[in-house]
C-alpha cells in the first residue's frame, strides 16, 4: 500500500452532525407529511414523539455498535502488522522507506529516517497504522460514549422541529411553516458552526446543510401530499 493521508479520527462535533441532523430531518418530514394528511394535533404529536424515540435509540445503538466494530477492526489489523514487523521486518522497512520518500526525503536522509524509526517500534506501528492502513486509534471508551452523544443529539435534533407545535399551538400550517423555518435556521447554524471548527467556508456550509436538510425533510411533505390525493 502506498503513503497517504490517516483515516479522520471521528470527532464530537461530527457525532452531534450526525444524530443531531439526522433527528431533525426524519422529525421534520414526518411533521410534514401528516400535517397535509390529518387534522388531530394529537395523532401528529404521538407519531414525531415514537419517531424521536425510535429514531433516538437507533441511531445510539448504531454509534455504538459502529465504533465498537471500528475499535475491534483497528487492534486486529495492529496485531497483524505488529506480526509483520517481527516475521517480514524487510518488507515493513521498504513500506515505510517509501512512506518516507512520498514525503519528500531522499538518499541519506531518507536513509536515516528509515534507521531512527525502525529503532522505535512503537513509533514506527503508529507510523504503518496511520499511514499505510489508514486508521486511526479507538478508545475503549470510545463506543459508549459515541453512543450516548448521538442519542442525545438525535433528540435534540428531533426536539427543534417539534417546537413551534409545542411553543404556541396554532393552527397546523402555521405550525408546519414555522417548523420548517426554524428546523432551516437550525440546519444553517450546524454547517456554519461545522466550518467555523474546520476553517471551512462559513456560509457555502450553512446553505449546502440547510438544502440538503431541508430537501429531504420536505420529501415527508411530497408523501403526505400524494397520500392526501389517494395515489396510493
Amino acid at each position: 500500500m502506498h503513503a497517504g493521508e490517516p483515516h479522520p479520527r471521528p470527532t464530537v462535533m461530527s457525532d452531534f452532525i450526525l444524530g443531531s441532523q439526522d433527528g431533525l430531518v426524519n422529525v421534520l418530514g414526518i411533521l410534514l407529511g401528516l400535517v397535509i394528511s390529518v387534522s388531530d394535533v394529537r395523532i401528529i404529536y404521538i407519531a414525531a414523539l415514537a419517531a424521536l424515540a425510535a429514531e433516538s435509540i437507533s441511531m445510539g445503538a448504531v454509534a455504538y455498535t459502529s465504533t465498537r466494530a471500528r475499535r475491534a477492526h483497528y487492534l486486529a489489523e495492529e496485531k497483524r502488522e505488529l506480526g509483520e514487523m517481527r516475521e517480514l521486518p524487510d518488507i515493513e522497512r521498504d513500506e515505510v522507506r517509501q512512506i518516507f520518500r512520498d514525503w519528500g526525503y531522499e538518499g541519506s536522509e531518507l536513509e536515516e529516517m528509515v534507521r531512527k524509526i525502525e529503532a522505535k517500534p512503537k513509533a514506527m506501528l503508529d507510523l504503518m497504522m496511520a499511514f499505510e492502513l489508514h486508521l486511526a486509534p479507538v478508545s475503549a471508551e470510545q463506543p459508549l460514549q459515541s453512543g450516548l452523544l448521538v442519542l442525545g443529539a438525535t433528540v435534540v435534533g428531533s426536539l427543534i422541529p417539534l417546537l413551534p407545535f409545542l411553543a404556541s399551538p396554532g393552527t397546523l400550517h402555521a405550525d408546519a411553516i414555522a417548523s420548517v423555518v426554524v428546523s432551516g435556521a437550525m440546519l444553517f447554524a450546524i454547517g456554519w458552526y461545522e466550518a467555523r471548527s474546520n476553517l471551512g467556508n462559513l456560509w457555502a456550509s450553512g446553505f449546502r446543510m440547510l438544502v440538503i436538510g431541508l430537501a429531504a425533510g420536505l420529501g415527508g411533505f411530497a408523501i403526505g401530499l400524494l397520500a392526501n390525493a389517494r395515489v396510493f
